[in-house]
């Protein structure tokens, strides 16, 4: 048994839920029709060079339909795989979702809390998308609900930021985070494993840096390329930049990850799939996440490895 409460030797977001929520939890994703400051012009144009936001939405979110209509879709949606007591968190997923005047948050956010076996909120957005009021009002929900703040962070170097068009640097991934914390909201972050231009040892190096944030969950995935992206005509501009691990080479590489990592932070997801249909360059095909979890069990099992298993904590370093 790990300190995380279960044999799994990594601190899983089904354990998180289970110890939170005391029952299933199933996110819904919905989209709000918000956007980005880098796609308005108000940071930049064309967005992040990586971004494929139709790749990751599922068909029945629909900006045009309310908060309440995509619900019932997700729900019908998935209703033979929920388990009996199933509660769920509407997850805002597209675009930035606080980009916004708080008065439309207010109004989204509430729909979404409203609707029946809602358990919480889940809000994706980026760290230059939230203000002292916008956390204020979030703050003010938790303590009535369950809230959680997503960042995508993506990376901790600033130069691979600047690469992919972010428009922000790490210190704002940091400020916002630790605003967010302080108001005691859960915090999650996102985090791009293989862009350009950073190697192995340079993703090793960067868990210290994500240990040191204030984070309740995490999301890795591995590099994708979709097609129509800015990244996929830099591709065939310059396939060189670009690197792909085969499976058993990405999990090798996330049990070093896991070894490093903080016990507490709960590892919502460690690889993504997409639809085929969106997938440019080489990929890993069919594989669903379910199989890339057990090769990964299956990994740290062969290893006896377990999450934090070298993690130093930054005191024992003064």
């Amino acid at each position: 048994m790990y300190p995380w409460g279960d044999a799994r030797p990594y601190h899983s977001y089904a354990a998180y839920c289970r110890r939170t929520f005391g029952r299933p939890i199933q996110k819904l994703p919905v989209d709000g029709g918000f956007t980005c400051p880098n796609r308005d012009g108000t940071v930049g144009h064309g967005g992040c060079s990586f971004c494929s936001n139709e790749a990751f939405t599922p068909a029945y979110c629909d900006p045009r339909r309310t908060v309440r209509q995509q619900v019932d879709d997700a729900i019908a949606f998935h209703r033979r795989g929920f388990p009996a007591g199933t509660g769920f968190l509407v997850y805002f997923q597209s675009y930035s979702n606080t980009y916004a005047p708080l008065e439309r948050l207010q109004r989204l956010f509430g729909e979404a809390l409203a609707c029946p076996g809602v358990a919480g909120i889940v809000v994706g957005t980026r760290p230059d998308c939230v203000d002292a009021a916008k956390l204020d009002y979030l703050a003010d929900l938790a303590r009535r609900t369950y809230v959680c703040v997503e960042y995508g962070i993506e990376s901790t170097r600033d130069e691979t930021l600047r690469a992919v068009n972010r428009g922000h640097d790490f210190a704002c991934a940091r400020r916002a985070v630790e605003m967010t914390a302080a108001r005691g909201l859960h915090v999650g972050a996102h985090f791009i494993l293989g862009l350009p231009g950073e190697t192995d040892a340079m993703l090793l190096e960067q868990v210290a840096a994500i240990n040191s944030l204030p984070l309740t969950t995490l999301k890795f995935h591995q590099l994708q390329l979709f097609r129509g992206t800015a990244m996929a005509a830099e591709y065939d501009a310059d396939p060189g930049r670009f690197r792909f691990w085969e499976i058993g080479e990405y999990i090798d590489l996330f049990v070093e990850v896991l070894r490093r990592l903080r016990p507490d932070l709960v590892v919502e997801r460690f690889a993504s799939e997409a639809p085929p249909r969106y997938h440019y360059g080489r990929n890993w095909g069919l594989v669903r996440n379910e199989q890339l979890l057990a090769m990964l069990e299956k990994r740290l099992e062969e290893r006896n490895a377990y999450q934090g298993e070298i993690f130093v904590p930054l005191q024992s370093l003064r």
